[in-house]
This record gives C-alpha cells, structure tokens and sequence, in this order.
C-alpha cells in the first residue's frame, strides 16, 4: 500500500516541476505580459500571434501523429480525440473570453504565471475567472447551443 502511495506522490512532483518549467517558459516568452497581449489586440505585433500560431501548429502536429500511429498514454489507454460538435454558444463564448482577455490581460493559463512572479493585481482576474465559471456552471443548461 505505501508503493501506490509514494508513487501517487512522486507522480504531483512531475508534475509540479512541469508545471513550473511551462510558468518559466511563459515568462520567458512574455507570453504572460500585459502588455503584450495589449499589442496584440491592438494589431501593433505579430509576438503573441506567432506564439498562438506555433502552439496551434505543434497541436495539430500532435494530434495527427497520436492518430496516425496509434499512440496510448503512459499507461497504454488507448488515446481517443472525438470529433467536436459546433454549437452557436461557442461563438458568443469565445466573444466572452476574448473581451476578458483584452481587458484583463490574462488567459486562464497565465494568470497562474503571473500571480507567480508577483502581479498581486492578477488575483482579482483570477477570482474573476472562478466566479465566472461558478455562474456559467449554474446557468449552462439556460444558455443558447
């Protein structure tokens, strides 16, 4: 019993230090500054574009290649990608997101970083974050497909 203990708790380390080693790397590539994501919106730098653009390449890169091989998880599930239905609600989601984005400077991922080097104000945006998933929670099954 104490196995499966120790390697459940060997296993939060990994991840705790992947976890940071993405926070290092968001930081790095600026990824998380607010003002980046300001010049961006504003059409003023291609930065975060090519960064968007470099992760939607290397997605699409490993999707195939988990289909085209058949690649299983670590514990050798079988990996399924099913298709996803499009509904109208993501479009005015997505229009929601955005405009938080804009007006925040923070996607739900970097808020963490950003919290993590000191950005205190950050702490608001992610209360934000959490009551805004809390009400759409609540109000999921009322909103428009």
């Amino acid at each position: 019993m104490s196995t499966i203990k120790s390697e459940r708790g060997l296993a939060l380390v990994k991840y705790l230090l992947v976890g940071m080693f993405f926070g290092i790397v968001l930081v790095k590539a600026e990824v998380i500054s607010w003002f980046r994501i300001q010049e961006m919106f504003r059409l003023q730098s291609f930065h975060m574009y090519g960064v968007i653009g470099a992760a939607v390449a290397v997605g699409m890169l490993s999707v195939f290649l988990i289909r085209k091989f058949d690649i299983k998880t670590i514990s050798g599930e079988k990996v399924e990608i099913k298709d996803k239905e499009f509904k109208k609600g993501q479009v005015i989601g997505g229009f929601i997101f955005g405009l938080g984005w804009a007006v925040t400077g923070a996607c739900p991922g970097p808020i963490f970083a950003q919290m993590g080097i000191g950005y205190t104000v950050v702490v608001v945006t992610f209360i934000s974050a959490l009551l805004g998933t809390w009400v759409y929670g609540k109000l999921a099954e009322k909103l428009p497909n």
